[in-house]
């Protein structure tokens, strides 16, 4: 008896494991298709053709093409969230905790591109898809909380400018890695240089610490 509710235990997680990796597969896959195509242009069968996989399948992960565009949308923002919060900000001084955080973001928008396109994507519907994923404001509300807690604390130490909006911060951040990533290509066409050329790499992730510090400083 005992025995074999061991094996139950076992395949159980087994079959868990198994959904984690086929819903990661399908988010990966999605992530790709809508990025690329947009959201009206983007195929569920598609989706399934490339995972192997069924709408059928799809549809019982997700519920249907809209409800699987906001599952990537949310994983997407968690995914920078997350590598925020993974900054130790309190035992950095504060220009240093900015200097990070700035670079966290100039590197997450670096390595994912299709993150880039995405939120392209939905400013181009005005953004009406974000007010249905439950949660997404508050997600990403820690990165302007995170902020201000280095900003106050910057201030306290007479190193910062005091009544400085993290909001505002947060933008200058964005803006930079984001143009960065997504007028590559037509920056390029106009002036003839890559944004994203290696050896100019280091000069803009300096660049932009040196803008978002300056703009802090007494």
């Amino acid at each position: 008896m005992a025995q074999e509710k061991t094996q139950e235990k076992t395949m159980l997680g087994v079959r868990r494991r198994d959904a984690g990796r086929t819903r990661a597969e399908l988010l990966d896959v999605a992530t790709e298709e809508f990025a690329e195509r947009g959201y009206s242009g983007a195929r569920v069968d598609e989706i399934a053709d490339r995972t192997r996989t069924t709408k059928r399948m799809i549809y019982y992960y997700f519920g249907g093409k809209e409800q699987l565009y906001l599952a990537v949308l949310e994983r997407a923002y968690a995914e920078i969230r997350a590598a925020e919060r993974a900054v130790d900000v309190d035992h950095l001084d504060p220009v240093a905790a900015v200097r990070r955080l700035a670079e966290v973001t100039f590197d997450h928008h670096e390595a994912h591109p299709a993150f880039i396109k995405l939120v392209g994507v939905e400013n181009a519907q005005q953004a009406k898809h974000m007010n249905h994923v439950a949660g997404l404001v508050d997600l990403n509300s820690s990165a302007v909380a995170l902020l201000e807690g280095v900003l106050e604390r910057g201030a306290a130490d007479g190193v910062f400018r005091s009544g400085v909006d993290a909001l505002d911060v947060h933008m200058l951040i964005s803006s930079f890695c984001f143009f960065r990533v997504a007028n590559r290509h037509t920056f390029g066409a106009l002036f003839d240089r890559d944004l994203l050329d290696p050896a100019r790499r280091e000069f803009y992730r300096t660049m932009l610490g040196d803008l978002v510090t300056g703009y802090l400083r007494i």
